[in-house]
């Protein structure tokens, strides 16, 4: 017979319900259980031990929990491992409970503690500093398509940042990629093959990113009339922003996190770059995994994690506005050139707590003694940091309006600084943080409280004089709480009825007891322990009131702070690695001369090796370098290099070279290296073609592209007409500035008719039988590629070796004889030309029309009449 199911499992079973997918902690006293699947999944990822717990249809249930008081180090792992975590707390003390069962009319001692959700915990949705990366953003986006136009709502519910923008359909995957998110909401109706779509994005309802929702709850949120004041927001981009405050009320139960005003993000206003060309620069991320090896892992000299942050989305969306740039770069200048000023700086910013995830935590109803602590020293600090950049001379424009946003806290500072005490705690239930002297009541109560304490340690001494017992204490714990403790042997003696002590319970050693006097002054004590923590309680709801008052002017402090700390980093970094301020134009050049590979040169630090730098010089006249030379060599470090420089540029650093004209990109493209995607069926090559297939239809004239061996996934014959084709495309069509590395010593006969095209090698030479690489860039022609002695340096067995040297000579003499794989190629017409010569001729017309014809169907008359059609335009075709 199948078991009855419990009033505790009931409750259980509907909350499950409505957490849905999302695994349950359960709250049941210090522990949050699991049960059924949810426990088998945690425990597995948890590595904590799975249990049962009674019977729910004939079987055990299964289970497994984890305390409360480290439960965030076990979100932590969940959320990483991609799960949703249901937080259901009890929502009633066991005494409201038994005192609702007696209202009504049911046994107290059956009365279950009532549960309710409170919080939804997702990847995108953290606040807490336990689970977030300091240095990194935690963005939660919504996507909405709408007509022909996809809108992207994007926010870090830690610092209440918010952005929308909007793309094209086929954009989406690029602004996914340069945002990073944690987690993405779209519509449930959004087709899955949709290009773009992530894979694991959160489905909602489609009501939820309706416009006109999204802009009355803007509207609402931030109090206003009109959202004109704040940017021009267009539907598709009202509607992602419906989709995103709808999500962030479910997760959050009905309540809202910290949002700032949105900002419109233009189109144009930023270097586009797509999820390949991000992956191949490893701008924020290595491509083994990790920040190790990554552009941002030897850029970062930030001295902050708000300051890392801010410079992390400065890389992985660098700027395309020419004034913007330059006013960047005059703000690493001025802290280049003054070095004491700049060490003065980041010793400030170094002892500034994190206050913009600090309010985030605060506004969203999640913050502590400690959170506002942290404000206040914040803004304590960006004062302090505010007199000494502005008594500095010849302040940049830039650098002094984030200096003017530092001031204005005056008031607030001095108030939290009477209010709280120099080091607050994480907790608020123990009480303590409120400093002595900010509430005079307070302060009386607990001195009642510290009264009543010493008051107890006197009726410790008292007792054991009294009753000759020196082993006698006065103990505590939250079951008995105060209690009179003596050994066992002592025990008799006090269980006497004139004693004046009142037996309360038997241990295996002691024996404990309780008297009217230790009652009297426990009671003291708590009474005046409980309405101290009432009265912090309310001080610490009026501190929390006064900071959300001033968040918007203490959010616009903690991003100053932030940009101010990138200028002062980035001209740290530059000083330590001799980097130069580029000139940025907005003209179609690259002029580099010492360029270095930032990661690389700084690998090569580390064992006590010199990076050989190299010069690039792209022009209108001479835009494309056709690049040859051995494996090895440094072409696709060369390539990443300049495509690195020109990034650092356009998001205001100083870059890693002698000198530097960067003119302005609308776009960056880097197709270097080879890897496969069989999840969705593509093969490298197949992966080699989609990218380059993108290159050529969305670069323009502005942009710059980086590309490395195109072609060497396929047959020899059809990798070099690939590769000879995209180079004459890239040359006549699309005409922007390339870097083009390749082994197809046949491409150098493009030079002949390809005007803006130049070709280049680096240099190797043989030594004694052995290969030396140069890692120096030179005009001209590679002579070969020396890949058998690549192939020996790699440790390929002598036997092999010298069998591959026995058929390059074979097909090395057969090249001459025949003219080799390019033989015929130097009369074909221009990729240009050619497009207009691919007309269809008169006959393919005539045959195709021949073919469509269903002969049998046609009758005599018709026959005839098409006959007497093809006749007069074969007329008019000979006239």
């Amino acid at each position: 017979m199948a078991s009855k199911t419990t009033p505790m499992m009931t409750q259980y079973l509907a909350l499950k319900e409505e957490a849905g997918e999302a695994l349950l902690f359960y709250r049941m006293g210090d522990f949050f259980e699991l049960f059924f699947d949810d426990a088998k999944v945690a425990a597995s990822i948890l590595d904590i031990a799975l249990t049962s717990r009674g019977e729910h249809g004939g079987e055990p249930v299964p289970m497994c929990g984890v305390p409360v008081h480290s439960a965030e180090g076990y979100l932590a792992r969940l959320i990483k491992s991609g799960c949703r975590v249901a937080i259901a707390e009890q929502t009633e003390t066991p005494d409201q409970a038994k005192e609702r069962a007696k209202r009504e009319g049911t046994p107290s001692s059956k009365a279950l503690v009532s549960r309710d959700i409170v919080r939804f915990v997702t990847a995108g949705t953290l606040t807490e500093e336990a689970l977030l990366d300091p240095r990194a953003a935690n963005r939660l986006v919504a996507a909405a398509p709408l007509r022909d136009a996809v809108g992207i709502a994007s926010c870090d519910i830690s610092t209440g940042r918010m952005e929308l923008e909007e793309c094209a359909t086929d954009a989406l995957e690029a602004a996914l990629a340069r945002l990073g998110a944690s987690e993405v909401v779209v519509p449930e109706d959004w087709p899955g093959d949709t290009p773009g779509k992530p894979d694991d994005a959160i489905e909602r309802a489609r009501t939820t990113f309706r416009s006109e929702d999204g802009e009355a709850r803007l509207k609402s949120i931030h109090g206003l009339a009109t959202l004109d004041g704040l940017g021009e927001f267009t539907r598709p981009m009202l509607a992602a922003a419906g989709g995103l405050i709808a999500y962030l009320e479910h997760t959050g139960r009905g309540e809202l996190p910290f949002l700032l005003p949105p900002v419109a993000r233009a189109t144009g206003m930023r270097l586009a770059m797509d999820g390949a060309t991000r992956a191949s620069l490893e701008i924020l991320e290595a491509q083994s995994g990790g920040r190790a090896g990554s552009l941002f892992s030897v850029v970062d000299r930030c001295s902050s994690g708000a300051g890392s942050r801010q410079l992390a989305e400065d890389l992985a969306a660098p700027l395309a506005d020419q004034t913007a740039i330059t006013a960047r770069l005059a703000s690493v200048a001025f802290f280049h050139t003054d070095p004491i000023l700049r060490a003065d700086v980041r010793a400030l910013l170094r002892s500034v707590p994190d206050i913009g995830r600090a309010l985030g935590r605060v506004v969203a109803g999640r913050g502590s003694p400690r959170d506002i602590g942290q404000i206040r020293d914040g803004l304590g600090e960006a004062r302090r940091l505010k007199a000494v950049i502005e008594a500095a001379s010849d302040v940049p424009q830039l650098l002094a309006d984030n200096a003017h946003s530092l001031g204005g806290h005056g008031a607030l500072t001095d108030h939290l600084d009477r209010a709280l005490v120099a080091a607050p705690p994480t907790e608020r239930n123990q009480g303590g943080y409120i400093a002595e002297g900010y509430d005079h009541a307070l302060d009386a109560l607990r001195e009642t409280s510290g009264n009543a304490r010493r008051a107890i340690a006197a009726l410790e001494a008292q007792y054991r004089e009294q009753t000759d017992i020196n082993a006698l204490k006065i103990k505590h714990n939250k079951v008995l709480g105060y209690f009179i403790e003596v050994p066992a042997k002592h025990g008799d003696g006090l269980m006497a009825p004139d004693s004046g002590f009142t037996h309360r319970q038997t241990m295996a050693g002691a024996v404990r007891f309780n008297s009217v006097h230790l009652h009297e002054e426990a009671t003291r004590i708590a009474e005046a322990g409980s309405h101290a923590l009432a009265a912090e309680e309310a001080h610490f709801e009026e501190l929390t009131g006064l900071v959300c008052e001033a968040r918007k002017a203490i959010a616009a402090t903690a991003a100053a702070l932030a940009r101010i700390d990138v200028s002062a980093a980035l001209a740290e970094r530059a000083a330590e690695g001799d980097w130069c301020k580029p000139a940025v134009v907005d003209a179609a050049v690259l002029e580099i001369t010492g360029g270095r590979h930032p990661v690389v040169e700084d690998a090569l630090e580390r064992t006590g090796e010199r990076f050989v730098a190299n010069d690039c010089e792209l022009t209108s006249q001479d835009r494309l370098w056709l690049i040859g030379g051995p494996n090895m060599g440094g072409k696709s470090t060369f390539l990443r290099q300049n495509a690195l420089i020109m990034l650092l540029a356009q998001a205001g650093s100083f870059v890693p070279a002698t000198s530097a004209t960067i003119g302005l990109a609308d776009r960056l493209f880097s197709r270097v290296g080879a890897s496969d995607n069989l999840a969705r069926g593509r093969s490298t090559f197949m992966v080699e073609m989609v990218e380059t297939a993108a290159i050529l239809s969305q670069a323009t004239p502005r942009s710059f592209v980086i590309l490395d061996e195109v072609g060497r996934g396929t047959s020899t014959y059809d990798g070099m007409s690939l590769a000879w084709a995209i180079v004459e495309a890239i040359h006549g069509t699309v005409q922007c500035r390339c870097l083009f590395a390749t082994h197809y010593h046949e491409l150098s006969r493009l030079s002949d008719t390809c005007e803006a095209l130049s070709l280049h090698h680096v240099r190797a030479r043989e030594w004694k039988g052995d290969l030396v690489l140069l890692h120096e860039l030179a005009r001209g022609a590679a002579g070969r590629s020396y890949g058998i002695d690549v192939a020996r340096l790699a440790g390929v067995p002598a036997p092999v070796l010298k069998r591959a040297k026995t058929i390059l000579q074979r097909l090395e003499k057969g090249r001459e004889e025949t003219g080799g794989l390019a033989a015929g190629l130097g009369e074909l017409p221009l990729f240009a030309a050619q497009e207009t010569q691919d007309t269809p001729s008169q006959n393919e017309l005539l045959r195709e029309r021949l073919e469509a014809l269903d002969v049998d169907a046609l009758s005599p008359r018709d026959a005839l009449e098409i006959l007497y059609q093809l006749k007069r335009e074969a007329a008019e075709t000979k006239s």
